[in-house]
């Protein structure tokens, strides 16, 4: 995560390039632009502006406007950049900004984002027109970076304000933000601290003047010294604008928490593009026995560059009937229900092996309803090439001929079928077009096996299977795989051959700290690592240091709009259960930080994936210019490519024109209403009414 330290504005004395009219043009422009939007003489009778749903952006290449990019991004809200680096780029003037379409005015941006309140140069032209713009069309404007001054209704910090670092800071949010647009919100916000050593965040705290309303503040001054704000709105010569003071960047849970607001700020609630905060966690490996590591050896038995390895060790881990319990003790009372990503062929080998008794398995069974259920394989063999293990790394075996010799079709479509049969055998409640093979086998693996299987495809079509999960720090991106589509998902660093927390730090020491401090060195080689300055303490290294940054990190996913999964081992259930501490501190976090309107959401794979589908069919209609969508009055319409489900995000009591009458539209989430959306039956668009705004 990045949390570094970011560049204070400094004052804003600056222009970005000099402008390109004179005053006389520019002020004609201004004329005509007012004129054209509502002439005053007709007021009464002119035609409603339509205002298209994209928004502005206009980059300076600083890490608030970056931030906000990438929330428009993730969210499918279209946006159109101007780059204030480049010397070609086109002159924002009034024929860039507006024009005619049918008869009546045409905003081709429903909001602008600007790194600051004078961006352009407080004297230019472009600076005149984009303001007298926003007058005429009730666009509303976000300052992403500024400093505390009268300029945006705020006094100087130096007039009983706040100015300098951040870090470790709670700022609340005030009865104007819980109404407006951070409801979703439950009431305070602390800024991160996750390196004393170095300053986050910095920001300028400043006392409302006349004309703003403050949205989040802090206190200053001490006990008695009132409060200054670091986000409001001003409302300033027939324009708002949302003022930002305090500097960040897009992964600082800070902007995180505040992203969706500014966002629905900016839009007045009425745009494409949704956001949720998902969280699900797969738990692999169920009903098998997972290979401890050894802490001698530094490495796990049965692993393959394990030298001495006997297999699966003298004590493998498994979960027991009292960890089955307890897990389902856990959900009930957290709220949150696991994914039990299981293999029955090794309950039924335990079983064998155990006197024709599995205690594990019962409880598991017993408790079925409680959880989801996903395909894991029957026994967890490796699916992809026949592996040569008599080299470390292993390699891909091959025939005379040198062909790589592969598992069969066969093979992998038992395994599927086997271990779907084996479920609703026992009465499990298990969704066919759902998989996760072991290891993330037959697709590819790098750098042993650079391509798919080629049996894969044809075994996933036997099965019904549309889903194969990937590991998202491999292959981020969806992709298909025959007629299915892989479902990414984040491994969590909780490793899968511990049973204790002890374990847990001897092997994060190993694989984090240098070969001088006793490790691997990896964090050396690594570019993408960093090592620890020192080796964790065994007794206590997991809970003071892995707890707490595991679930930073994991809760970053939730509250980046991520759907994909995350997931575990079931030997984080076992013995000192060592899941629970992290999502119990991701759960408390995000509980204390959201209100009840925006809970988290739990997707079950299939979910996952058709979410993600989704995505990118929006993203790529986007980005050809197929889509078109704009509000007149109180009516919207989107036109998408057909078969390109549309995301759309409205006020509530928001409805859809239905071939007759009309229906609520989408889903109530953190005070708006969303959902994909298409046209109806004989309809070309989706057409909404929405509220007065």
């Amino acid at each position: 995560m990045d949390s570094g330290r970011i560049r204070m504005p400094g004052n804003r004395s600056r222009t970005a390039r000099p402008a390109r009219r004179t005053a006389r043009t520019a002020a004609l422009a201004v004329a005509a632009l007012v004129a054209t939007a509502v002439p005053s003489a007709q007021a009464a009778t002119a035609p409603a502006p339509r205002v298209d749903l994209t928004v502005l952006v206009v980059d300076d290449g600083g890490s608030a406007v970056g931030a906000i990019t990438a929330e428009l991004e993730g969210s499918g809200v279209p946006y159109r950049r101007i780059d204030l680096n480049d010397p070609n780029r086109p002159v924002v003037d009034q024929a860039f900004l507006s024009d005619r379409v049918d008869g009546r005015p045409r905003a081709k941006y429903q909001g602008v984002v600007l790194p600051h309140e004078t961006a352009f140069g407080p004297d230019s032209a472009e600076h005149t027109a984009l303001r007298a713009y926003e007058r005429a069309f009730g666009i509303p404007q976000v300052d992403a970076y500024t400093w505390s001054h009268p300029g945006v209704g705020l006094d100087h910090t130096s007039d009983g304000g706040l100015s300098g670092v951040l870090d470790g800071v709670t700022a609340s949010v005030t009865a104007a933000g819980k109404a407006g647009p951070f409801r979703y919100l439950a009431g305070s916000l602390a800024f991160e601290d996750n390196d004393p050593a170095i300053a986050e965040s910095y920001g300028y705290a400043g006392r409302p003047r006349a004309g703003y309303t403050s949205y989040l503040d802090v206190p200053v001054g001490g006990a008695g010294g009132g409060r200054a704000s670091l986000v409001g709105e001003y409302a300033a010569d027939g324009r708002r604008e949302l003022v930002v003071t305090f500097a960040y960047n897009q992964h600082q849970r800070q902007f995180r928490a505040l992203a969706r607001g500014i966002v629905e700020w900016l839009t007045q609630g009425i745009h494409l593009g949704q956001s949720r905060n998902h969280l699900s966690v797969h738990v692999d490996d169920v009903f098998a026995p997972d290979a401890r590591w050894d802490p001698e050896r530094d490495c796990t038995p049965g692993d393959f560059d394990c030298a001495g390895g006997d297999g699966e060790g003298t004590a493998p881990i498994r979960m027991t009937a009292a960890d089955a319990q307890y897990a389902a003790a856990w959900q009930k009372a957290s709220g949150f229900t696991l994914d039990m990503v299981y293999n029955g062929g090794q309950g039924e080998q335990w079983k064998a092996e155990h006197g024709g008794s599995d205690p594990l398995t019962d409880r598991l069974v017993a408790d079925r309803a409680q959880y989801r259920w996903i395909n894991h394989t029957y026994t967890h063999p490796f699916l992809g090439c026949v592996q040569d293990t008599t080299t470390v790394p292993w390699r891909c075996a091959a025939d005379a001929k040198g062909n790589t010799l592969w598992v069969t079709r066969a093979e992998l479509s038992a395994q599927i079928r086997d271990n779907h049969d084996w479920a609703v055998r026992k009465g499990i409640s298990v969704d066919r077009s759902e998989l996760v093979t072991g290891e993330h086998s037959g697709l590819k693996t790098l750098p042993q096996q650079p391509a798919d299987n080629p049996n894969l495809a044809g075994a996933l079509a036997d099965n019904g299977v549309k889903w194969i999960a990937s590991d998202n720090s491999r292959e981020p991106r969806q992709r298909t795989v025959g007629a299915a589509q892989t479902v990414p998902r984040h491994p969590m660093n909780v490793y899968y051959n511990v049973g204790t927390a002890a374990e847990m730090a001897d092997e994060y020491n190993w694989v984090y700290t240098s070969r001088a401090d006793g490790g691997s060195g990896v964090c050396e080689s690594n570019p993408a690592s960093t090592c620890l300055p020192a080796p964790l303490p065994l007794a206590t290294g997991y809970a003071d240091h892995i707890v707490p940054q595991e679930a930073r990190i994991a809760l970053s996913h939730v509250l980046g709009n991520d759907p994909r999964p995350h997931y575990v081992h079931q030997s984080n259930l076992a013995e000192e259960r060592l899941l629970y501490p992290v999502l119990d501190r991701v759960l408390a976090d995000y509980r204390a930080l959201f209100a009840p309107s925006a809970p988290l959401v739990n997707p079950a794979q299939r979910d996952v994936g058709t979410e993600l589908a989704r995505r990118a069919a929006w993203g790529r209609a986007l980005a050809a210019g197929k889509v078109t969508a704009y509000r007149i009055g109180t009516t919207v319409t989107v036109k998408a490519p057909s078969g390109v489900v549309a995301p759309v995000t409205a006020p509530e009591g928001t409805r859809k024109k239905l071939l007759l009458g009309t229906s609520a539209f989408g889903t109530a989430y953190a005070g708006t209403r969303s959902a994909w959306t298409s046209p109806e039956p004989l309809q070309s668009a989706v057409t909404l009414t929405i509220p007065t705004i």
